[in-house]
């Protein structure tokens, strides 16, 4: 039976290290909670909102007046082992960093450049969780999920999960019908490794490694993560507060005649993405802090939480930021972290 318990803290669920309480929450553990929480009387009167360990989320103000969703959902089982890959299911609550460490142990690959991206496996087709040329889509295959419409488990395979860069329907048009359960990934045992980041190709030159196995990208793709992003142990903070945003070839013409040394790449659609990072820094908020809020010194795309701060004052600042940036470049930064007010 499920416990719903009133005013709860959740400091120790954001990694903003918010001093934040939940009027309602309630712990899931098992799949068959979920349906009777659907009958619950919580459920029907209060806004929902499902968390794992709320790497990805600011809470805007002190008080969530709503129901927390907690997923605990635990279990990772081979589904298919062949001699070229095999398919494994994680349960949503599995921490996500714990699980990529595992299938490295094991020599299983094409996720080992997503080393060390904190939160669980249920958040990670949210968001098309990426970085150094791979994303969560290279290797999904499908997912279980409670459909809270029709209080019915569904499969939903890769079409149907729509992703794209850091989105899918389960931030747009399917937001708040879902509750995912489980992810299915198809990993290989014959490897092809993904080393075109600059960062990952200059670490394997100083190391004098010609031919790396996972475990080599793993471990730098790790040490990139700690030299360059703040540990939330430490300094609270959500990651990459923006986007980089994606624009027109022409816009991008334009703004390379102004700016020569501006950073960025083409996508695979023949359109430019830009370096948030690059555009913050050049507006001129890299390291800066007002109040205890600010901008991390070392990577301008971090919004971080100093000490004291409140969800309102960390905000406010993404969007002063947000406000520079469009007034310099004309480009409107996009939030990457999901605002909760």
């Amino acid at each position: 039976m499920i416990e719903i318990e009133r005013n709860v803290y959740l400091k120790g669920l954001n990694t903003f290290g918010l001093d934040v309480f939940a009027s309602h929450y309630v712990r899931i553990r098992k799949q068959d909670d979920l349906p009777e929480l659907l009958e619950s009387d919580a459920f029907g009167e209060y806004k929902q909102q499902v968390l794992g360990l709320g790497s990805n989320i600011l809470f805007i103000n002190d008080y969530f007046e709503g129901l927390i969703i907690h997923m605990s959902l635990k279990g990772i089982n081979i589904v298919e082992n062949g001699s070229e890959r095999v398919i494994v299911e994680v349960a949503a609550g599995e921490n996500w960093s714990d699980f990529v460490d595992k299938m490295v142990e094991s020599d299983l690959g094409g996720i080992e450049n997503l080393s060390l991206i904190p939160g669980t496996v249920g958040a990670a087709p949210l968001q098309n969780i990426g970085a150094y040329g791979v994303e969560l889509k290279d290797t999904f295959v499908s997912l279980k999920a409670f459909d809270l419409a029709s209080g019915k488990i569904v499969s939903l395979g890769h079409s149907e999960c729509e992703f794209g860069y850091r989105t899918s329907i389960f931030k747009t048009s399917r937001a708040k019908r879902f509750i995912i359960l489980s992810v299915r990934l198809k990993l290989t045992k014959q490897h092809r490794l993904k080393t075109d980041y600059a960062d990952i190709k200059r670490m394997l030159a100083e190391e004098g490694i010609e031919k790396p196995v996972i475990k080599d990208i793993s471990r730098i793709v790790k040490q990139i993560r700690q030299q360059k992003l703040p540990d939330p142990a430490t300094i609270g903070n959500a990651g990459s507060f923006f986007k980089n945003p994606v624009i027109h070839p022409l816009v991008f013409e334009g703004l390379r005649r102004e700016h020569n040394n501006i950073v960025s790449y083409p996508d695979e659609n023949g359109f430019f993405k830009v370096s948030a990072g690059w555009l913050i820094e050049q507006a001129g908020w890299k390291g800066k802090r007002i109040g205890n809020a600010g901008m991390h010194d070392k990577q301008a795309l971090v919004l971080v939480n100093f000490g004291g701060a409140t969800g309102s004052e960390l905000y406010q600042h993404a969007m002063n930021v947000q406000y520079s940036v469009k007034q310099k470049f004309g480009i409107l930064l996009e939030p990457e972290v999901n605002i909760i007010s």
